[in-house]
């Protein structure tokens, strides 16, 4: 058969040769559709294009990673990066998992950052980005010549300010409309936030003064004298002491002289 086996190319002949031939009582189910859509003959394959800008090493005949496919890259991703750079908190924040067909600018105003049927959030200031760089030429609205991507992310992200601005106090009004007219709520998340760092700190407060007893004891076991055996002695010794200094206080220095008794020696 040689190097290459072209018998998968010739199965549709094959096939109709045993069936002209009646070695078989019928044809397969796939005759046909083989018959329309014959296979590919192009056994090797072909490569793909490579990166312009890869530069190639005048000594190797082909690269390394032949097949490898070009990378997907697309303006938005470096609009992304800046700005989720610049604010990381905002991929905290509650999202609908949810990707764009890319065909938003067909049924949403990017003129304004905020839409209707959405929330406003990162999504929203890059789409708002992209438009004042290169506008919507189906509609009509064309972009500013001396727009620059600099200039763009600062006013995508002063409109993003302003209506973030804008809800935090509709909604404290509508809290404190509703609190006048009975309404109540419980904690807030900085609240409750906040009482679990106090119940924290006063554990560790409590753990602390323990350790910092059990190493001032370890230190004075570990040497001797007055001032270290005053320090080292519990609170009840400490009593005892005080009340035998009061004793001592109150007996005079000479007592009676002694009479009889054996002769000291010299």
């Amino acid at each position: 058969m040689g190097r290459y086996d072209f018998r998968p190319l010739r199965v549709y002949q094959t096939a109709s040769q045993l069936f002209a031939s009646e070695r078989i009582k019928s044809v397969p189910s796939w005759h046909d559709v083989i018959g329309r859509v014959p296979p590919a003959q192009t056994l090797v394959r072909s490569q793909p294009l490579q990166h312009q800008e890869r530069l190639r090493r005048p000594n190797i005949r082909k690269p390394s990673k032949l097949f490898q496919p070009q990378r997907i890259v697309y303006e938005e991703d470096s609009l992304r990066r800046e700005f989720f750079g610049d604010h990381p908190w905002e991929l905290a924040r509650p999202r609908v998992v949810l990707e764009n067909d890319g065909r938003d600018a067909e049924r949403k105003d990017w003129s304004l950052v905020s839409q209707p049927d959405r929330p406003v959030d990162g999504e929203g200031v890059v789409q708002r980005q992209m438009f004042l760089l290169h506008g919507n030429p189906e509609k009509g609205q064309m972009p500013d010549p001396n727009m620059t991507p600099a200039r763009a992310y600062d006013q995508a992200r002063k409109e993003f300010y302003e209506t973030r601005l804008q809800q935090d106090i509709e909604r404290r009004v509508a809290k404190e409309e509703a609190m006048a007219t009975g309404a109540y709520f419980g904690k807030s998340v900085l609240q409750i936030g906040m009482e679990l760092e106090d119940k924290i700190f006063e554990e560790w407060k409590a753990w602390a003064s323990a350790e910092v007893v059990q190493q001032e004891q370890k230190r004075a076991a570990m040497y001797t004298g007055v001032e270290n055996e005053a320090a080292a002695l519990p609170e009840e010794d400490s009593e005892a002491e005080a009340a035998l200094g009061e004793l001592e206080a109150s007996v005079p220095n000479q007592g009676q002289e002694a009479f009889g008794g054996a002769v000291v020696r010299p």
